[in-house]
């Protein structure tokens, strides 16, 4: 159950609420190149617009280095947010500068109100005290509703909480929500799936989901580091040579759980016209060469378990996925996946764009918008944005 106050707790009829939203999203040639982010957020915004509030939206975009670059400017989302909207979207210049406040100022109730990239303040980076008080004095009430960025200690996520009454937004409150019921009260077998490229990047993950799981599958550049630490050869493959101790100890106390390759796709360098073959774990990887996929006994390996599963949870794609063909694997985990009949989470934006490129994303139960939240709840850490929501009674 979600512990913190979400919107249907707060009146906000008459009122303006100031709503962190999360559309940090891809943009091409002045244009979004996908709005999954920005239609995460319409149950939370259309709620608050049926209910007679003014809108503020803040969000960040990409890394400015705080000062204003026109690259990362959220102006291109106010045509299709107004579109997804059906309304007017105005836009400030700045964040919370003179623009922004004259038009907060003068919103209606049903009006909506998109500021500049937080970012372009030094202030928001640092949480500091004096640009959150400017970002909160646009608002009656704080609604956090940007999952995505709920494990930044920020100006615009944390920093204002401290000046308004502070609340979830739908998205991330389904998060959380979903998240933690999976660690906490899963349906089983859990099966989890974690890939991408280092051990270091995951191990309070590890060491969190293993007395949890039933089955941990994995793959990627961390399976690497686990298969050379029980000593087979890798030739030139990523290896996280610091972590070999960490991945002894894992298998020495989960070893009945993890489950790793058995077979690899390997090639002499990474590119889509490389020459490239099918290794046994036992026989190596030759001298120069680099395992950049799992193979496809792997997958059969790893069927039964997802096939099985209660809940699934799935973190990193489990090869180079970015060049064909070494996106083979990942490609056939999310068929598995999609097809088991166990609740699957999905997180991590190479998973998705694996589930997407092979349409389907909306056959599975849940995709989180977070990456470093989703891993931050994934290891058992709360997340600053949302201790610092009121507490339901």
């Amino acid at each position: 159950m979600f512990r913190k106050k979400t919107v249907r707790d707060v009146d906000v009829e008459g009122r303006t609420v100031l709503v962190r939203v999360d559309f940090n999203v891809p943009i091409q040639d002045g244009r979004v190149a996908d709005d999954t982010r920005i239609r995460a957020t319409l149950p939370t915004l259309n709620y608050l617009l049926e209910h007679d509030a003014a809108l503020v939206l803040a969000s960040h975009l990409g890394r400015p280095k705080g000062k204003p670059d026109p690259a990362y400017s959220l102006r291109p989302v106010v045509e299709p947010l107004a579109a997804l909207l059906g309304r007017e979207v105005q836009f400030a210049t700045d964040p919370a500068g003179p623009d922004a406040r004259a038009k907060a100022a003068a919103l209606r109730p049903g009006q909506v109100l998109l500021l500049e990239n937080t970012r372009f303040d030094p202030g928001e980076t640092r949480n500091d005290p004096e640009f959150a008080r400017r970002l909160a004095s646009l608002g009656q009430i704080f609604v956090n509703d940007a999952f995505g960025t709920a494990h930044r200690l920020h100006a615009s996520t944390v920093g204002v909480a401290r000046y308004l009454p502070a609340v979830a937004g739908f998205l991330l409150a389904k998060e959380v929500e979903t998240i933690t019921r999976l660690l906490e009260a899963p349906a089983r077998p859990l099966v989890t799936i974690l890939g991408g490229a280092k051990i270091s990047d995951k191990i309070k993950v590890l060491h969190n989901l293993l007395p949890r799981a039933d089955r941990l599958l994995i793959g990627g550049g961390m399976a690497n580091t686990f298969l050379a630490a029980q000593g087979y050869r890798l030739g030139s493959s990523l290896v996280e040579t610091p972590a070999r101790e960490t991945a002894l100890v894992l298998l020495d106390t989960y070893g009945d759980k993890i489950v790793l390759p058995v077979d690899l796709i390997v090639a002499d360098r990474m590119a889509p016209d490389a020459q490239i073959r099918r290794v046994t774990v036992q026989d190596g990887v030759p001298d120069g060469w680099m395992a950049l996929d799992i193979g496809p006994e792997t997958v059969e390996r790893f069927a039964p378990f997802i096939r099985e599963a209660g809940s699934i949870i799935w973190n990193g794609p489990l090869g180079v996925f970015e060049i064909p063909p070494f996106d083979r694997g990942t490609i056939a985990i999310a068929h598995l996946v999609a097809e088991s009949p166990g609740f699957s989470l999905v997180g991590g934006g190479d998973s998705v764009a694996a589930l997407r490129q092979a349409g389907l994303a909306d056959r599975i139960d849940h995709i989180s918008t977070g990456g470093g939240a989703t891993l931050k709840l994934l290891a058992g850490e709360p997340l600053p944005a949302v201790e610092v929501l009121e507490d339901k009674a």
